[in-house]
């Protein structure tokens, strides 16, 4: 069934979701892998949260923002998934009007609250590796609610959302993606968006490039001091307490940078929709993993979750 048949399908209030695939003899395929990747995803982040609650000795500052990121992670992907299947299962493609901004709030909410607790775990092992002896001061109880109260406060603004819900949109209303993208929203529109590009503009800055300039301001300071460590045993031991977060952040980075600082091509919209793909599902699908490989606390605290004295790598 062509794009103008199934946009024929939908009500004067409904958006077309075109998805990864229109392919009907895909959809069965896909169905089953993205299930699989959410299933995964909501258990591998549901038992880093358990076994970070469970255990006395995780109680630490960073492990305590690795179960809000684990949280974060979770609620995200539920986002834009369970819809996606959904459209995939009933290949109907389409969500409401209010469903659509719905999902668009929630997903700035928690990949804006992705960004700035990646951005606070940056500045914690900056304060552990740079600053020990203040560590216990600096990153007190008390100031780690008051930063991911912060965090939360900030992201909780549905400016970008209530704007747009003012934006007239033209008849036809497909979105090439498999979620309520706010860009792809804005080239429907029939009315002058200049506010709401500024406005995304502005939250690009706040959510993307701030906490991302505070990452790398972060780890120049904290390679600065390792690579001072006269020690090799030393500097390793160091810096390997960053080597979870470091790969989680170059990996969700690397696939925003892949989509907004390449050239333009013509399978842009291709393009765009996998790099979505890898930083909206594949990513919260790994960092339990990431997080937990390698990791001595994390394995015996999943293994005493289990009941069991073995260690064990993933969760």
């Amino acid at each position: 069934m062509g794009k103008r048949s199934r946009v024929n399908q939908t009500t004067l209030s409904d958006f077309l979701l075109l998805g990864i695939s229109e392919r009907p003899e895909e959809q069965t395929l896909l169905f089953v892998i993205f299930l699989g990747m959410y299933l995964v995803t909501m258990m591998g982040n549901l038992l880093i949260i358990l076994a970070i609650t469970s255990d006395p000795h995780l109680h630490t500052p960073m492990y305590f923002f690795l179960a809000n990121l684990s949280i974060t992670d979770a609620c995200f992907t539920s986002a834009s998934i369970p819809k996606m299947l959904v459209n995939m299962h009933t290949q109907s493609q389409t969500i409401s009007y209010s469903g659509c901004f719905a999902q668009l709030y929630f997903l700035l909410v928690f990949g804006g609250l992705d960004n700035l607790l990646l951005a606070v775990m940056a500045y914690d092992r900056y304060v552990a590796i740079c600053q020990p002896l203040h560590y216990s001061t600096a990153m007190s109880p008390q100031l780690c609610a008051l930063m991911l109260s912060i965090c939360w406060v900030l992201t909780n603004c549905p400016a970008l959302t209530l704007l747009l819900t003012r934006v007239a949109f033209c008849a036809h209303k497909a979105i090439p993606h498999f979620f309520c993208d706010p860009s792809a929203l804005l080239k429907l529109a029939c009315s002058d968006t200049r506010l709401n590009e500024l406005m995304i503009i502005t939250m690009g800055l706040m959510f993307l490039t701030a906490p991302l300039l505070l990452i790398v301001l972060s780890y120049v300071r904290i390679s600065w001091a390792v690579f001072g460590i006269s020690s090799p045993g030393g500097r390793w031991k160091a810096f390997s307490t960053c080597g979870s977060h470091l790969t989680v952040v170059l990996l969700f980075y690397g696939s925003l940078m892949g989509v907004y600082l390449l050239p333009p091509s013509t399978h842009s919209e291709e393009r765009e929709s996998r790099a979505a793909i890898l930083y909206m599902v594949i990513i919260p699908m790994l960092n339990p993993f990431i997080y937990s490989l390698r990791n001595k606390d994390m394995t015996e605290a999943l293994s005493k979750l289990f009941g069991s004295g073995k260690t064990i790598f993933i969760p």
